[in-house]
């Protein structure tokens, strides 16, 4: 273990502990990790141990008191492996004599501590640091104290899935958007940089996203890839989560979805399916969808980024379906077309960077794919790659690809003959229902 790494794990703990004005936002992620006790606060004063710093860095064979115990300003007690400064000063002294300019701007403690002696700035390191809320250990905390709550809290999180930003391996970077997806984004992520502002000059029905598009098309992936960008926790709802065959039971739900993301707060909420519970409120319709509609838009127009830092989403693959006075509630509508040619090359390089193929050509494969989707070609690369190792290959040939492409438009056309004509397709051994079953299933969720 480096020595430099230790002492800079004690010198950030005392200059913690020393100094109020700081709080969780200006600990590295990899310190608050190794800190958090179960709690949504990191309490004072921090104790650096050896298992602590060994939980920061590992154990790589020489623990944490053996690479330091050399220095003449350190000590350490042999009970609890507690380590600690016998000359404060000293330790200042060798660490700023050891360390660089990189390091301290790695740290807001460091930077608040020894910024000026480096020419960083502490509010610029503090800006480029992760915030608390995207750590697993706080959103995890923050549930745990939901669900003390009593059953009624337990039930609301029954209805909805929570991840962490740093959970979310999915980035834009991953995502091909059109120039509108990127302006949308751009917009969110300046309104929420500057909340304080819009709630100034009273513009608080702001940051309510309507996503429209047909299956695969990227709809689910960018509100997730929106989580790790914005670093803010993303809370999934989805129809089958809150519907319930009780008259009344639905409405309630979507109360109990909207009361939690402002719990949880900061996040963004996502609904996904959003046709499902913004139906039109047709006349012949039963009063209990009318009053869920109504619960909905009620919750929508209750919710605001810049109130209540709730990053509100819905997604749709029907938006005939939607109820109109639901539309109006959405300040943005964001479009999700099936990829154009050039996207769907940009695509297709994206998902094979990490698989080696001979004499790849996304252009070629991008003509072939008319009509595909996002979600279609990773099912294509999935394919090509499978049928790859039954003859023991890793490598992938470009008409591995073509020949994957060609076997996925042939079970797609299968699927919408069955569809339009409501009945199986049977071969002559009266066998075979028609479906594509050769992905197992959780693959046709489309996002």
């Amino acid at each position: 273990m480096d020595r430099l790494d230790v002492v800079e794990v004690m010198l950030t703990a005392e200059a913690y502990n020393d100094n109020p004005e700081l709080d969780e936002d200006d600990l590295p992620p990899r310190f608050r990790k190794a800190a958090w006790n179960g709690e949504r606060t990191i309490e004072r004063p921090l104790v650096v141990t050896e298992a602590f710093v060994e939980e920061m860095y590992g154990d790589d064979g020489g623990g944490a008191w053996e690479a330091i115990e050399g220095l003449p300003f350190t000590d350490r007690d042999s009970i609890d492996g507690t380590l600690r400064f016998t000359v404060s000063d000293l330790a200042r002294d060798w660490y700023v004599d050891q360390t660089d300019e990189e390091r301290v701007s790695r740290n807001p403690v460091l930077a608040y501590e020894f910024g000026e002696e480096f020419g960083v700035d502490y509010d610029d390191v503090v800006a480029e640091n992760r915030p608390k809320e995207a750590d697993a250990e706080w959103v995890h905390s923050l549930v745990e104290e939901i669900l003390g709550e009593g059953e009624e809290a337990e039930e609301m999180l029954e209805l909805v899935e929570i991840f962490a930003p740093e959970e979310i391996e999915l980035s834009l970077d991953d995502i091909v958007l059109t120039e509108e997806q990127e302006k949308e984004v751009e917009k969110v992520m300046k309104a929420i940089e500057h909340r304080d502002y819009l709630r100034e000059v009273g513009l608080s029905e702001i940051g309510k996203l309507l996503f429209v598009g047909p299956p695969g098309t990227g709809k689910t992936s960018t509100a997730k890839a929106l989580s790790g960008r914005l670093e803010l926790p993303f809370i999934e709802v989805k129809l089958s989560m809150i519907t319930s065959q009780y008259l009344g039971e639905t409405a309630k739900n979507v109360d109990k979805v909207f009361e939690l993301a402002k719990m949880l707060s900061p996040c963004i909420l996502f609904i996904d399916e959003f046709d499902s519970i913004a139906k039109t409120r047709d006349s012949d319709e039963h009063a209990a969808l009318k009053r869920t509609v109504n619960t909905l838009l009620k919750s929508i127009d209750d919710i605001s980024l810049v109130r209540d830092s709730v990053l509100l989403i819905g997604a749709t693959n029907h938006p005939k379906m939607l109820d109109y006075a639901a539309w109006r509630r959405f300040d943005e509508i964001v479009e999700f077309p099936a990829p154009d040619e050039m996207m769907r090359a940009q695509i297709l390089r994206i998902i094979t960077r990490d698989v080696e193929i001979e004499g790849f050509d996304a252009e070629e494969l991008a003509a072939e794919t008319e009509g595909l989707t996002g979600s279609d070609l990773r099912l294509v690369l999935r394919e090509a790659v499978l049928d790859a190792l039954t003859s023991d290959r890793r490598t992938l040939t470009q008409d591995d690809l073509l020949r994957a492409v060609e076997n996925f438009e042939k079970r797609k056309n299968l699927k919408e003959l069955d569809m339009v004509g409501g009945s199986s397709p049977i071969n002559s051994d009266g066998e075979g229902d028609g479906h594509d079953h050769s992905h197992g299933p959780g693959t046709t969720h489309g996002h």
